[in-house]
């Protein structure tokens, strides 16, 4: 899994088994568990992804 590396140098890797996909019906990118197939999260901003996570 990904982690925060020391301060100011930000996240070392990406977030692995999750991908995100974009919701038609209000435009928020959803987290999404790759082995299962569950939604986990969604963005609270529009137009905002995850970051480090992959993109579907």
């Amino acid at each position: 899994m990904a982690k925060n590396g020391p301060k100011g140098h930000g996240r070392k890797g990406v977030v692995k088994k999750r991908s995100q996909v974009l919701s038609g019906r209000n435009q928020r990118w959803t987290k999404v568990d790759v082995k299962t197939g569950r939604f986990i999260d969604q963005m609270a901003k529009k137009g905002r992804a995850f970051k480090g996570v992959k993109m579907k």
